[in-house]
């Protein structure tokens, strides 16, 4: 029996990751399941296939992705960031074509935030995107409902806020020099509503959060509630 050459053959972890839009790693942590299967035989760490194989996940056949996309999209309040509704909000799917429906997002925007999303079925991409030890800088323009005091300006920029998951630091910047109500915020993490909360900790109720960038990735000239196709960078 001849074998087919191994420059012939595709890597499994890379197709799974692909297709299911999932890190490397993650593929992998699903064939050392034995959770995926080629021509229903249980693969292993390592695995390769041919053109024409049938690969399963939990004996589900999964679709075969072409290549990896990225796009970005001026995410309006009022909508969220999951494939299904919750109560009256729509999703951000809604804005996309079809053929995009089944990115994932990278990271999150709560409900009342607008700015950049990025979308991708990349997983490496994501984790890299999102993973605390990448320090991926955001940067948003808040809108405090009233002046940010100077003493609690210094205690965010320089001591942090003590959050019950932990402490908070945020880099301020004012917008003018006419107003306190106006900042640039610049972080570093991505916790659950972390700007709202550091906030609030102190008093104060942010009216206003849209995110400008996200690592290297700007909303630039994004509309709102369009999108485009970015590069990976």
């Amino acid at each position: 029996m001849t074998e087919t050459p191994t420059n012939n053959l595709l890597r499994l972890n890379k197709h799974l990751a692909l297709s299911l839009g999932v890190s490397r790693r993650e593929a992998d942590n699903l064939i050392d399941r034995k959770s995926v299967k080629i021509n229903d035989q249980i693969a292993t760490l390592g695995a390769r296939f041919k053109d024409g194989d049938i690969i399963t996940v939990d004996n589900k056949k999964i679709a075969s992705k072409t290549e990896y996309q990225y796009i970005a999209i001026n995410k309006p309040i009022g909508y969220v960031c999951s494939r299904r509704q919750q109560g009256d909000n729509p999703t951000i799917y809604e804005l996309l074509p079809k053929q995009y429906h089944d990115l994932k997002t990278v990271g999150r925007l709560d409900r009342d935030s607008s700015g950049i999303i990025l979308l991708s079925n990349d997983g490496d991409f994501t984790y890299k995107m999102t993973h605390p030890s990448f320090n991926k800088v955001k940067i948003y323009n808040v809108r405090l409902a009233a002046d940010l005091a100077p003493l609690h300006q210094q205690m965010i920029n320089d001591y942090g806020v003590t959050l019950e998951d932990g402490p908070s630091k945020l880099q301020l910047e004012r917008m003018s020099e006419t107003n306190r109500k106006d900042w640039i915020v610049t972080m570093h993490e991505g916790r659950n509503r972390q700007i709202r909360r550091t906030f609030g900790a102190l008093g104060y109720t942010v009216i206003k959060l849209h995110r400008t960038n996200f690592g290297n990735y700007s909303v630039g000239d994004i509309l709102p509630g369009k999108f485009k196709i970015v590069d990976i960078q």
